[in-house]
C-alpha cells in the first residue's frame, strides 16, 4: 500500500478506539470508515468517515522529502441534542490526535506530526442531523 492509504487506515484504526471509556466521552461503536459515505447512506449514528485528501511535498537536501497529507474527517450525528453530541465527538478526536502525534502507520514507520487545521460544522442546518468536519494535516518523512 501507499503511505497515503496506510496513514488513513492507521487513523481509522486509532479512531475506532473511541468507545466511551475514559478519557473519551463519546462512543463511536466502531462506526468509522476509511472512505466517504454520504449522510443519506448512514443509518447508525454517530458515524465517522476518513479520507486521504490533497498531498504536498517539501524537497530537502540529502534526497529527503516531507509528505504533507491533508486528511478530512467527516462526523455524522443524529441526536435530540446534536450540537452537544457533535462537540463531544470532535473533542474526543482532538484528544486522540493530540496524544498520537507519532502514529505508526506501517511497520516501523511513524508520522512526524499530526495537526488539526480546521474544525467546522453545518451549524444545525439539518437538525436533528448534524455534520462536522475536522481537517488534519499529517507530516511524514519520505526517503529517497
Amino acid at each position: 500500500m501507499t503511505a497515503r492509504a496506510d496513514i488513513k487506515n492507521g487513523l481509522v484504526t486509532k479512531i475506532k478506539e473511541i468507545n466511551g471509556t475514559a478519557p473519551y466521552t463519546s462512543n463511536l461503536y466502531g462506526n468509522v470508515l476509511g472512505r466517504l459515505k454520504y449522510w443519506d447512506e448512514v443509518s447508525d449514528y454517530p458515524f465517522v468517515c476518513i479520507t486521504a485528501g490533497r498531498e504536498d511535498r517539501q524537497y530537502l537536501p540529502g534526497n529527503f522529502k516531507w509528505g504533507i497529507l491533508n486528511i478530512p474527517i467527516w462526523i455524522y450525528i443524529k441526536s435530540s441534542n446534536s450540537e452537544e453530541a457533535l462537540d463531544n465527538v470532535m473533542s474526543d478526536i482532538e484528544l486522540l490526535v493530540d496524544t498520537n502525534q507519532e502514529l505508526e502507520y506501517a511497520t516501523g514507520k511513524f508520522t512526524e506530526d499530526i495537526s488539526i487545521l480546521n474544525l467546522s460544522s453545518d451549524e444545525g442546518l439539518m437538525e436533528p442531523l448534524r455534520i462536522g468536519e475536522i481537517l488534519l494535516q499529517v507530516r511524514y518523512g519520505i526517503d529517497g
